[in-house]
């Protein structure tokens, strides 16, 4: 390690360690992420009608990321276990008839924040959506997996300035 630079997850001889959130006062805190999956037309029309052979992909996909925002210290190394108190997925199909943005809000009341849980839920409902459509499209595409925003702790809020895929304007 360079001197002077302290590292949170790793001890001083370099090992590494959960970080002790103890101390820390429980505070409101909230995390929005998003991505999208851009697939065939066909495949894209099948799961906006409704059609595809293997059921509902987006309230599969729905389940599949409010479970998965459960489970990141199962997933990550070094992530605590949260009680999450809420977590929302949204889908919203895009004009040009190919691409489904995916959007994700997990909250809590607690010592850490839960941004890794938000894009944890987006990652794995586009997987599942992936899943769900793979034998009609092989070639899908999951792309643009970021934060939008998270409010509490003691870093604050973040609100990404750029336009947001999920909603088109800024956040």
């Amino acid at each position: 390690m360079e001197a002077g630079l302290k590292f949170t997850h790793f001890d001083a001889s370099g090992n590494a360690r959960m970080v002790d959130v103890s101390a820390k006062g429980e505070t409101v805190r909230r995390a929005t992420a998003e991505g999208r999956i851009t697939m065939s037309e066909q495949a894209f029309a099948m799961v906006r009608e409704g059609t595809m052979k293997k059921g509902d992909v987006l309230g599969v996909a729905r389940i599949a990321g409010i479970m998965a925002s459960k489970k990141v210290d199962q997933l990550i190394p070094l992530c605590h276990p949260l009680a999450i108190t809420s977590a929302d997925i949204g889908f919203r199909f895009s004009d040009d008839g190919r691409t489904i943005h995916i959007e994700a809000t997990v909250g809590i009341t607690g010592r850490t924040g839960v941004e890794m849980e938000a894009l944890t839920a987006v990652s794995v409902a586009a997987l599942t959506i992936y899943d769900m459509c793979k034998a009609v499209d092989k070639s899908m595409e999951i792309s643009d997996i970021r934060l939008v925003r998270k409010s509490g702790g003691k870093s604050g809020d973040f609100c990404r300035q750029e336009p947001s895929e999920s909603t088109g304007h800024k956040p």
